[in-house]
């Protein structure tokens, strides 16, 4: 062998010896990436263990052996906001995007009690009928099935302000709700199980803990929050059990609420909605309750009922009002370092919203905006709609109305001109500010024209 072919020999030597060097470590890169992948998957995959536990303190949620304290919102969305704030739960109410809301709730270090939409007990035509009854289980299953491993899981909720009837005639119901409870018992015994009614219910309590089987009863309730303790106490010869609040806050557009004299209920400035929601969590929450297990405020998102601001805490592109601030202080005991724009009160022609405001069809409306700090005000958005709050079924729109008439006022300017609505009836205002932060503060008023037609 010459010289020549020694060193290409040599070189091809060296050559294959790279290629096989190079071979190995992309077989062990991908095999570490397959390897951290699967794990990913797995961990994705894997169902937080969670038990509600009785001890000498009281009650305490355990999710995967560790305590979980709940600090939790009602709602579908704004899951980052939510976790800077310190919030890490959250409760929606049916299945609707329920893997999306889950990987969101997962990505933000946030639980998610899930809502199983089941129909209320005075639909006997469904549960007298064991086709539909073994449909709507059958649903369900299908629902546990692919959901329960989601390590974002907290706990199923079946339906929300149910019903719980003494009568024989609803056997049926409690019959479909049972087999719904030892379905998810069967097949997914990690996740508990709750349902709500509204306000405290000495007789559904009494049916849900001799009819049913579940692990924690929940309230919805905002107004009567100040008698919980009271209702607890004198309640708790029969049921001493855990509890959880699935929803409260300020008050809502029910009977009991400020209205007009044509049955308008006015709504509060979302400044004092702030205020009503500090002082309710601050006097009438039961947190020295070792029954408590959890609380959620109502509405973390944007929601029409019977006004598009009535319960929503953030607006429809996600900016946020005062009660995020409430909650980050309540979540986090220390306050956010950034201003909120706070309206006093909205005046119509000089009047207030408790004035039975009544104007002529095409008369000039003067709307004017009182605030606390009116330095802080980029721009209003004015919007003048058509009223929301009479629904013949009780039930309210869940779409934003299409507004009437619409003006946007900048450079701090608090007041603008319209035209009233030439139809006949009620109608309301809105008044929408948002600050250099982008966060915002909402106000109405309602208001009737009256016509000579």
């Amino acid at each position: 062998m010459n010289r020549d072919n020694f060193l290409l020999g040599l070189a091809g030597l060296r050559l294959s010896v790279k290629k096989i060097a190079y071979s190995i470590i992309c077989c062990a890169c991908l095999y570490v990436s397959v390897t951290l992948l699967s794990c990913k998957d797995e961990q994705r995959n894997s169902a937080a263990k969670v038990r509600i536990v009785q001890s000498d303190n009281g009650y305490a949620i355990l999710r995967n052996g560790k305590v979980f304290e709940i600090k939790g919102a009602s709602g579908t969305s704004n899951f980052q906001t939510l976790h800077e704030a310190g919030g890490n739960c959250l409760r929606v109410w049916d299945t609707l995007h329920l893997r999306q809301i889950l990987d969101s709730a997962y990505a933000n270090d946030i639980a998610v009690i899930a809502g199983l939409p089941i129909q209320n007990s005075d639909q006997t035509e469904l549960y007298n009928d064991p086709i539909k009854t073994l449909r709507q289980l059958s649903k369900f299953q299908s629902v546990i099935d692919r959901h329960k491993n989601h390590p974002a899981l907290l706990m199923w909720c079946l339906g929300n302000e149910l019903d719980f009837p003494y009568k024989p005639s609803y056997n049926s119901f409690y019959a479909a709700f049972n087999a719904i409870t030892k379905m998810i018992r069967r097949i997914d015994p990690d996740h508990p199980i709750t349902t709500t009614v509204m306000n405290f219910n000495k007789k559904y309590i009494t049916n849900i803990q001799l009819r049913c089987d579940i692990d924690v009863v929940s309230f919805n309730i905002f107004s009567n929050l100040g008698l919980l303790r009271k209702d607890l106490s004198e309640f708790s010869w029969f049921w001493n059990g855990p509890y959880m609040l699935l929803e409260w806050g300020t008050d809502g557009p029910w009977p009991g609420c400020q209205s007009t004299a044509w049955g308008a209920f006015i709504e509060y400035p979302s400044k004092k909605k702030a205020d009503i929601i500090l002082h309710r969590y601050r006097q009438h929450m039961p947190l020295e309750d070792p029954r408590l297990i959890g609380n959620f405020i109502f509405f973390w998102g944007s929601k029409q009922e019977t006004t598009h601001t009535w319960f929503s805490i953030f607006d429809e592109h996600g900016r946020k009002s005062e009660p995020v601030a409430i909650m980050q202080y309540i979540w986090k005991r220390t306050l956010p370092d950034e201003h909120y724009p706070q309206i006093r009160y909205m005046l119509l022609n000089h009047k207030g919203a408790g004035d039975n405001i009544l104007l002529n069809p095409g008369q000039t409306m003067l709307p004017e905006l009182v605030m606390h700090d009116k330095d802080s005000v980029m721009s209003v958005n004015w919007e003048i709609f058509k009223e929301d709050w009479y629904k013949e079924n009780g039930q309210n729109n869940t779409r934003k109305l299409i507004p009437l008439d619409t003006k946007f006022e900048t450079d701090g300017k608090l007041t603008t001109l319209f035209k009233s609505p030439m139809e006949e009836g009620p109608y309301r205002i809105f008044a929408k500010i948002y600050d250099y932060n982008g966060n915002f503060a909402t106000c109405n008023t309602p208001f009737y024209v009256m016509s000579d037609r």
